[in-house]
């Protein structure tokens, strides 16, 4: 009975030591004590205080798409009007203040919330050309040289505008050189992936002068 009991721990050790090697051998580092690594990553959460109603003499209400966890997600702001200059059509100046609102830098707030921009700061809008279609945007660079994240935010924040858009439908916008403008569609995919957006939009023909 003795000698039984003194054998089993001889038995015991060998079976420890190839545990503890073939833990070694997978790369896990033994330990007797469990372990803490803490809680999961947190995610962003995309979120910002509602902004007050109603419009005021400066500006406008509207709704700015930023980036936030790889997507689009609205943003309510007051939208201040630009000051007047040689443009005096109301869209224009509705689509300039958008722009600003996009190129303008993210608050603290928004920041912190995972929100930033893509648009570049000094993109402008401009008058549509003889014979573009009604609610055409020319901007001062081509739409299609924009970063994509860029262009679907122009793209959904004009889409999603009374002041610029007259309408469900795509976002008819052209470069400042004399090539047809093209259109865009602020769509699920768009939203959900701006950075997969086709540069190149479909090609709005010229209509006709007003004879």
């Amino acid at each position: 009975m003795r000698r039984s009991r003194r054998t089993a721990p001889a038995v015991l050790v060998p079976v420890v030591g190839v545990a503890l090697l073939a833990a070694s051998g997978c790369g896990i580092r033994a330990t007797t004590v469990p372990v803490d690594v803490g809680a999961a990553p947190s995610r962003v959460s995309c979120d910002t205080p509602a902004v007050p109603g109603g419009q005021s003499a400066a500006g406008f209400r509207a709704t700015v798409e930023l980036v936030c966890g790889s997507q689009l997600v609205g943003v309510e702001r007051v939208v201040p009007m630009p000051e007047k200059g040689a443009v005096r059509d109301p869209a224009v100046q509705a689509a300039q203040a958008l722009l600003e609102a996009l190129e303008r830098p993210v608050s603290a707030e928004e920041r912190d919330a995972g929100f930033s921009t893509g648009v570049p700061a000094g993109l402008t809008a401009g008058v549509p050309r003889p014979g573009d279609p009604a609610g055409t945007v020319r901007l001062s660079r081509k739409p299609e040289d924009l970063p994509p994240v860029a262009l679907s935010q122009i793209v959904c924040t004009m889409a999603g505008s009374d002041a610029v858009s007259a309408g469900p439908g795509p976002v008819v916008l052209g470069g400042p050189d004399a090539d047809p403008p093209r259109a865009w569609e602020c769509t699920d995919a768009v939203r959900s992936r701006p950075e997969s957006v086709p540069t190149l939009g479909e090609i709005v023909r010229p209509s006709a002068s007003p004879s």
